[in-house]
């Protein structure tokens, strides 16, 4: 009706508008110009005069055409208040509008994992100052420990969160040689019942996982709104992980923060993971160390990460149930990438399983072989990027160690590597640290 009402009125507008331009050039053409010749002037029927009235008259029929198209537009502004006004008179106060997700849109929320930490606020002020959608990437944080002070601090911030809180704090029944180790047993406990309230009470179909001691980078939010897809559809891979465990600023390509690799081994610190994997894995979820029960190839299953060259979380929180393990010597030192990748505007595709074995595999056994030695003594440097090849657990350790690399291996695979191969810089240059080509999977004894 108010449209209506609205429209009435422009038309309206619009008719006074066209009467009153048809009157006023009747009155031109007939009315005498002042000064002008009389109807008894000899020279009134001289055609320069005609000539020059007619100018004349277009003239002023010009300046008052101008005069009532300001007052059409007024006509229509007034017209467009006055709906509003009728809208607010007849509606009430009008409603606050949210944006809506296209069905096309996915959502990721991102799942905090919180206990006593009140520092758990620099991980929330980074997350939302970097948000680019509360709608698409909704932030929930799930609490355990009952810590009042940490509580305090997240709900400090309203609505811009969720904050849920893991309602079993009793103590676990551990073994005698695990009496120490109580702290990973309520981890794990924690971690079962947040992912089951993000995906079975909440549906959602996939998030990213942080904990409350990690910082995350700016492109943190486009980095996984751009894997997501390849996570999707690609069954080869389980995760998409922010971490890169070689990641310190000494071993990786600063000009290249849009590189991503696949990996073998399970990254987790800042992590992706789709409702039909939990699905798959909470049956049998683990009473305790979690991240090292992921790794194994039970649950691995041959399926590989998505992990980048320069990582897009890093940790501050030297306290925990680890007591600062790799902190001092490793974690601290791991860069995070503070530029902006715009990840969904490249071609991914790389990253498919059948094209990443093909090229990577090739370009690794193509790169010449050298001696640690010959690297540690910057010798060769006009072969560029190098490759080091080890032959078994001991030699894998001792190279790994000699070039700053991670020397663990999880159910025998190394840290960050793919098909055995980890690659990293080196005094500038680019390493493959690599099994021979005839490499057929990981011993699990390697551990």
């Amino acid at each position: 009706m108010l449209k209506k009402q609205s429209a009435g009125l422009v038309l309206w507008g619009a008719i006074l508008f066209v009467a009153w331009n048809a009157l006023l050039l009747f009155f031109f053409w007939a009315r005498p110009l002042p000064g002008g010749p009389s109807s008894e002037d000899p020279f009134a029927n001289d055609p320069a005069s005609l000539s020059r009235r007619v100018i004349r008259l277009a003239q002023e029929a010009e300046i008052e055409l101008e005069r009532q198209h300001v007052l059409l537009q007024q006509i229509q502004k007034h017209s467009v208040l006055w709906n509003q006004r009728q809208q607010v008179a007849t509606a009430g106060p009008p409603a606050v509008s949210h944006p809506t997700v296209a069905p096309t849109t996915f959502v990721l929320p991102i799942l905090v994992i919180a206990c006593d930490r009140s520092t758990v606020r620099r991980c929330l002020d980074k997350l939302l100052h970097y948000r680019p959608s509360a709608e698409r990437f909704p932030i929930i944080v799930s609490q355990d420990c009952g810590h009042k002070v940490t509580a305090q601090v997240i709900a400090s911030y309203g609505n811009a969160i969720m904050h849920i809180k893991q309602p079993d704090l009793s103590s676990i029944p551990v073994p005698t040689e695990h009496r120490k180790f109580q702290g990973y047993y309520k981890i794990a406990r924690h971690y079962r019942w947040a992912l089951n309230q993000v995906f079975r009470t909440f549906k959602y179909q996939a998030a990213v996982v942080v904990e409350d001691d990690l910082e995350v980078a700016p492109d943190f939010f486009e980095y996984f709104q751009a894997t997501y897809p390849l996570l999707r559809t690609d069954p080869s891979l389980w995760c998409v992980s922010a971490w890169n465990d070689n990641g310190k600023e000494q071993m990786v390509d600063a000009k290249r923060p849009d590189l991503l690799y696949r990996t073998d081994f399970f990254p987790g610190l800042g992590w992706l993971l789709l409702a039909e994997l939990w699905d798959e894995l909470e049956p049998k979820w683990p009473k305790a160390f979690w991240d090292d029960w992921m790794r194994q190839p039970e649950q691995r299953r041959d399926r590989a990460c998505l992990r980048p060259e320069i990582s897009r979380t890093m940790t501050f929180g030297r306290k925990g149930v680890s007591q600062g393990q790799f902190f001092d010597q490793h974690l601290k030192f791991i860069k995070l990438n503070q530029g902006f990748v715009f990840f969904t505007q490249l071609d991914l595709s790389y990253l498919k399983q059948e094209a990443y074995d093909r090229d990577f595999s090739a370009r690794v056994y193509a790169a010449p072989q050298v001696q640690v030695e010959e690297l540690k003594s910057n010798q060769k440097q006009e072969l560029g990027e190098v490759r080091v090849q080890y032959r078994g657990r001991d030699s894998f350790r001792a190279f790994a160690k000699a070039l700053g690399v991670m020397d663990d291996l999880k159910s025998g695979v190394p840290r960050a590597s793919y098909r055995g191969i980890v690659s990293f810089l080196f005094r500038g240059r680019r390493v493959y640290l690599a099994p021979p080509q005839d490499w057929t999977g990981y011993d699990p004894s390697w551990s």
